[in-house]
């Protein structure tokens, strides 16, 4: 009896050993073996610290930030207050600079041909597997890898096809109709009112959504649109803290609450789903919805190869459903919103596309073909794009020991692309990188950019975001139609606070003086 006593104790005392020893190597003798290779190949930044790294010094810069406000006229504020960590180390620590997400080293990449490397070759440079709360927020497409990514890239392709984006432009024409009818009750008697367009873009976009994707409309769709808002700021504040492992399974109120908005909107998408499905069976309704498109493609291609592993199962639609709803509203509200500042701002800028607007499409009529060719519109849009994208950094790890532009970097290790460091860079883009200039992309992005790859606001290579047309579409249709009914300038109350909850939004709202043309 006691040698069995004895065993156990001896085999108890080993796993805790064991276990005592894997977590002291996770945070502290890993960290300490990759500082020291970093260092040595020349990259720069501050000392591991135990356990957080920068994630203490990160979120209190980002507290400090949304405690701020910056003059809109002074370009040099804005890069210190969105990204004001990334770029303090940028500043301190030259262009290949390490930065510590907790235990994780993440190492920046401003090279415009690394940045090629790590974009084109999926199979050694992978997503990160970021805090696994955010699944809670949206996965699918966005998060996958490998064949699993290649399967739904293939199957939901079909839904953003330039000729299925043609037959959506009556519903981007309607909700923004709904809008504009909006805008124009609050003008006043003498023609023009003072209003915060943002949360009506905010509406737009989760009305096209709601209408494109699912065949309903926001009012039916609203509870969803405001359960994921909700969670887009639970999301944001567990990016900013530190994800120990283990701790979503804790009951925290953080967790329980983001856990119950999930549940709730599955079910809700579940129920979207079902109603489709059984639409489809009965031969009513039409599939020119993205919901529609992606179930009709998975249908097909399971029946093909007789077998459901080639399709996708409710839960990956759901997974699919759930991006659609955050990933189709957050970008284009986003650009939109960048858009009308910005033009309010630069009235030469707004004037110059009003002007090709009413050349090209009249004062009432929205079609297609005219949009392609609104040159000036999309040369400010990519300007807008460059200068406030809708998110700020690209992170990918590599999956194998690994040579990237004579750096010897072992598998696991984070990489960061961050985007508006780049778009901001002065020896990529010019003594003017922080100016508002939409001329610089008068003969396109790659004449722009010299072909090299340091404009990816939608991501870039073979991961490019399957909405980017789709997004630039309704974008395209809602400036238009509004530089045919108003002018607009910015309000005295207009507050400039650029901010990042997930997306790049204004903090205190969009306060324009709209005047009726």
């Amino acid at each position: 009896m006691d040698a069995v006593t004895n065993t156990v104790a001896i085999s108890c005392a080993l796993v805790v050993v064991l276990c005592a020893w894997k977590m002291v190597n996770m945070v502290w003798v890993r960290p300490k073996k990759l500082e020291k290779l970093l260092r040595n190949q020349g990259f720069k930044g501050n000392k591991y610290k135990f356990l957080f790294g920068d994630m203490k010094e990160f979120s209190m810069m980002i507290k400090q930030s949304k405690s701020k406000h910056i003059n809109i006229d002074d370009e040099d504020e804005v890069l210190p207050h969105v990204v004001a960590f990334t770029h303090q180390s940028l500043q301190k620590y030259g262009r290949s600079f390490i930065t510590w997400m907790g235990w994780e080293p993440r190492v920046a990449i401003m090279d415009p041909e690394m940045i090629k490397d790590v974009l084109m070759k999926l199979n050694d440079f992978q997503k990160t597997r970021s805090n696994p709360l955010l699944k809670y927020l949206a996965t699918g497409l966005v998060t996958y890898e490998g064949d699993q990514w290649a399967k739904h890239r293939k199957l939901i392709n079909p839904a953003f096809h330039v000729e299925k984006l043609k037959n959506m432009v009556p519903a981007f024409h309607l909700s923004c109709s709904e809008m504009i009818g909006k805008w124009e009750k609050e003008i006043s008697s003498n023609g023009s009112c003072e209003l915060d367009v943002w949360p009506y873009i905010q509406a737009l976009t989760s009305d096209v959504i709601s209408r494109t994707a699912f065949g309903s409309s926001y009012q039916e769709g609203i509870r969803i649109f405001q359960l994921i808002r909700e969670q887009s700021v639970y999301a944001m504040e567990a990016v900013m803290s530190l994800y120990i492992p283990g701790s979503r399974f804790l009951p925290t109120k953080r967790n329980r609450k983001m856990k119950a908005i999930d549940h709730e909107v599955r079910n809700s998408i579940k129920s979207i789903i079902h109603n489709k499905l059984k639409a489809m069976k009965a031969g009513e309704g039409n599939y020119d919805d993205l919901l529609g498109i992606m179930l009709e493609s998975n249908s097909k291609v399971v029946e093909q190869n007789q077998n459901q592993s080639h399709g996708m199962t409710i839960y990956e639609v759901i997974e699919e459903c759930k991006l659609f709803y955050f990933a189709g509203q957050e970008t284009t509200s986003s650009l939109l919103v960048w858009t009308m500042i910005l033009l309010a701002k630069h009235q030469e800028w707004q004037s110059r596309a009003r002007e090709e607007v009413l050349s090209v499409l009249g004062d009432q009529n929205i079609d297609i073909d005219g949009l392609n060719h609104l040159k000036v519109v999309n040369m400010i849009f990519h300007e807008v794009l460059r200068l406030y994208p809708s998110f700020t950094q690209l992170a990918r790890k590599t999956v194998k020991d690994i040579t990237l532009g004579g750096f010897s970097l072992p598998s696991g290790i984070q990489i960061a692309l961050p985007i508006m460091l780049i778009h901001y860079d002065e020896q990529l883009w010019g003594s003017d990188a922080n100016k508002f200039k939409p001329e610089r992309f008068s003969e396109g992005i790659s004449k722009a950019t010299k072909n090299q790859v340091i404009y990816f606001p939608f991501g870039w290579g073979p991961r490019i975001c399957i909405g980017q047309n789709f997004a630039l579409l309704e974008a395209k249709i809602a400036l238009a139609m509004i530089l045919q009914k108003f002018s607009f300038e910015l309000s005295p109350s207009y507050v400039h606070a650029p901010n990042i909850v997930l997306s790049l939004q204004p903090q205190y709202g969009a306060q324009l003086i709209l005047q009726k043309l």
